[in-house]
């Protein structure tokens, strides 16, 4: 069968999709490049913002028109609006982030264990365009209750993947080709916390002296999950000078009533402790 795979959204989506391409794979399948050649779609949808929840829907549709009959839909929008989402043209799976895993053999009526992940082909996603990064999701949903945000509701409460799931899936992707690890999650910050209290810092480091990885980049960081000592790991070069650690608000009041545990202070005293490691260090941000 060729299958399309389109996707919204964050670094996490972005990972997720990939190892549907590779699941799909496995099972024998073909990945296209557009709807127009396909007989079925999967959507990974998001709901970050109400652009990004309106693309998810206009995404889907577009797909119809191409004449694709079965479409698959999951992610943050169709988890939060599962019957808006099974009311969009052509729509025939309506899977929610908690089933996710699962998406693709109950698509194609598999057993789980029907196909073999293992190693990682690297064969870039056709249309996604993506050959020597590869996207590694280390941890999913939130236990943050940031007053704005819907992903925590979307995507649940905190799950780290275990330290030995990731290596396995870096070695792999490395194995396949890929040049740079970028790590994902929701809250990738929390990675361990509930793995007998390990830490993103024991993370990172296992990647440095376990793998053979040339570079290695983190997603967004919450400010409030990091120590001026956590910027030391930059010694070593592999680590991508670059952080995204998103503010939301300069307000500290603003910030309050967001529930977000950090101050423009503390935030400013944060980006002077990396630069302290790192001059040339780029930092990123997200401000509402």
């Amino acid at each position: 069968m060729k299958i399309f795979l389109d996707t919204i959204g964050c670094r996490l989506n972005q990972a997720e999709i990939e190892t549907m391409s590779r699941q799909f794979r496995a099972a024998g399948h073909e990945i296209v490049a557009s709807a127009e050649q396909a007989e079925m779609a999967v959507v990974n949808t998001c709901a970050v913002t109400t652009q990004a929840a309106s693309d998810s829907r206009s995404k889907i549709r577009t797909i119809a028109k191409a004449g694709v009959n079965e479409i698959s839909v999951t992610g943050c929008w169709t988890t939060l609006q599962p019957n808006e989402a099974a009311a969009l043209p052509n729509v025939k799976h309506v899977i929610p982030n908690d089933k996710k895993d699962l998406l693709v053999s109950q698509t194609l009526h598999l057993e789980p264990s029907a196909f073999d992940l293992e190693p990682i082909d690297r064969v870039p996603i056709p249309g996604l365009h993506r050959r020597t990064r590869a996207f590694i999701k280390v941890q999913d949903g939130c236990d943050n209750k940031c007053t704005f945000c819907v992903t925590t509701i979307a995507r649940g409460e905190g799950r780290s993947r275990p330290l030995a799931d990731v290596l396995n899936d870096i070695h792999s992707a490395i194995s396949g080709g890929s040049k740079e690890i970028v790590l994902t999650g929701v809250h990738l910050g929390s990675w361990g916390q509930d793995l007998g209290g390990q830490h993103l810092r024991s993370l990172i480091e296992a990647i440095l002296r376990e793998t053979d990885t040339q570079r290695l980049r983190l997603s967004s960081l919450e400010p409030w999950d990091l120590d001026a000592d956590f910027f030391s790991l930059w010694t070593d070069p592999r680590l991508m000078p670059h952080l995204h650690l998103p503010l939301q608000s300069g307000s500290d009041s603003t910030l309050k009533r967001m529930l977000r545990k950090t101050t423009p202070q503390s935030f400013r005293e944060l980006v002077r402790a990396a630069r302290n490691v790192m001059p040339q260090v780029a930092i990123t941000t997200d401000l509402i």
